[in-house]
């Protein structure tokens, strides 16, 4: 056992993609690989998902699109988030699919004849068309389709997942836009809206694609929803070693600011994982861990690099390994338990696990 590792179970993955992929069907599914699949590694976990024969795989920067171009992956791939210094010239040379979401990007787009796919805002006020830019945008699209200089091949959006009237609005006003861009002469093949949450609970929303995320991972998409009552498994299992063992007395303070002290003579032992390795300082002496199958707490201010945790009078050694979050069925907390300990959501639990934990791969 090494001081830290991040355990990526691939066989989980496939399951995860097969449940997913059924429970959807006939929709096409795009796998979502941005920011390191959500911190469990985009090669390794890309390459499963095309081998398990994904139709699409997303990312949000054309950076992490070549990433998997380098690596040999020839799954069709989606980006969607650009910056000013777009070269569009790559992704039409790597056979990269770029969501569009302003004029200058369709316009550089249409210069080097890449291949795009028209995101729209229905509500979210992030990144895409208004309602008011898009006939426009439409139109000149359409113009570069027909002069040869673009395809077209979809058009997206994204829900709010704030309520069920929320997202009816945002999926009737999708409707009206997808008819807007066939009266402008625009016929694209993928209709897209659902992310993982509505791709499950909204079929009205699957359309023609749907975009499976944190669901792909195993990890709750809202508190409350249990992934294993789904048939998912979580994928990652952060764990770490004890490299330290101290029987202490009452009344002895455990790491900075003493914010805990010992209420009778316990063992202490010392986790080579920190807020430097994406353990959430914010959940100090609210997250759990397993040892051996047994929970324990964990106590003290989470440090950069480590924590402690009390073990009572158990027996406990250097070396031992020492689960975060993984699978509950294994007798683990899950990532959920520490995104609720942390006052935060699972998404933002195994992103953030840092690059100096390993990413070791099985199944």
């Amino acid at each position: 056992m090494s001081l830290r590792e991040a355990r990526i179970d691939l066989a989980a993955l496939r399951s995860n993609l097969r449940v997913l992929t059924a429970a959807v069907a006939p929709a096409l599914v795009l796998g979502v690989v941005k920011a390191q699949a959500y911190g469990h590694g985009a090669v390794g976990v890309a390459r499963t998902l095309a081998d398990e024969g994904v139709d699409w795989l997303g990312v949000a920067d054309l950076g992490e699109a070549l990433e998997l171009r380098a690596a040999g992956i020839t799954t069709p791939v989606l980006s969607w988030l650009h910056g000013p210094d777009l070269d569009a010239a790559a992704a039409a040379q790597s056979d990269i699919d770029l969501g569009v979401s302003t004029v200058d990007q369709l316009e550089r787009a249409a210069a080097v004849g890449a291949t795009v796919q028209l995101k729209v805002d229905t509500g979210l006020s992030r990144n895409g068309f208004s309602s008011a830019e898009a006939i426009s945008a439409f139109a000149r699209a359409a113009d570069h389709e027909r002069g040869g200089r673009l395809r077209v091949r979809g058009i997206f959006s994204h829900l709010s997942n704030t309520s069920r009237e929320d997202d009816d609005r945002q999926i009737a006003l999708f409707a009206e836009l997808i008819d807007a861009a066939h009266d402008a002469g625009l016929d694209p093949e993928l209709r897209h809206i659902a992310s993982t949450e509505a791709a499950l609970t909204r079929p009205d929303a699957r359309l023609d694609l749907v975009r499976l995320g944190i669901g792909l991972y195993g990890v709750e998409y809202d508190e409350g929803v249990d992934p294993a009552e789904l048939g998912l498994t979580p994928v990652m299992e952060l764990a770490g070693s004890v490299t330290a063992v101290r029987r202490v007395p009452a009344g002895t303070g455990m790491s900075y600011g003493f914010i805990d002290r010992t209420s009778r003579e316990t063992t202490l032992a010392l986790v080579a994982l920190g807020y430097a390795d994406g353990v959430p300082r914010a959940a100090s002496r609210r997250g759990t861990v397993a040892i051996h199958g047994t929970t324990y707490p964990q106590v003290g201010r989470i440090a950069m690099d480590q924590f402690l945790v009390d073990v009572g009078d158990d027996p406990v050694a250097i070396g031992d390994r020492v689960v975060l979050w993984g699978d509950p069925a294994t007798g683990a907390p899950s990532a959920g338990d520490w995104a609720r300990a942390a006052g935060t959501i699972g998404y933002e639990i195994v992103t953030r696990v840092g690059a100096r934990v390993p990413r070791t791969y099985a199944g």
